[in-house]
């Protein structure tokens, strides 16, 4: 099975009320183990754990929001916009 299939079933079986609360859920997961870091609590395998869990939820975002093309265009748009600001320096 793919992963966006896997993805469908898990939204299909939780619901997307469900898949949008653990989403942020996640994120602030990620956020709490990035703020232990700048504490100086770093704890790199926790912080792996919830980029990997985050990750997940944004792939079912997109899944629920059908709106990878234009995430993926954001993205293209934003990566250019570093670019420059990197060259200009």
């Amino acid at each position: 099975m793919d992963l966006k299939s896997l993805l469908e079933k898990n939204i299909a079986y939780n619901g997307y009320i469900l898949q949008k609360t653990v989403a942020v859920e996640e994120m602030s997961e990620l956020t709490k183990e990035l703020v232990k870091d700048l504490r100086g609590i770093a704890d790199e395998k926790h912080i792996a754990e919830e980029i990997a869990d985050v990750e997940i939820m944004l792939e079912q975002l997109k899944i629920i929001y059908n709106n990878s093309d234009i995430v993926e265009k954001f993205k293209v748009a934003k990566l250019e916009r570093i670019l420059k600001r990197l060259e200009e320096k």
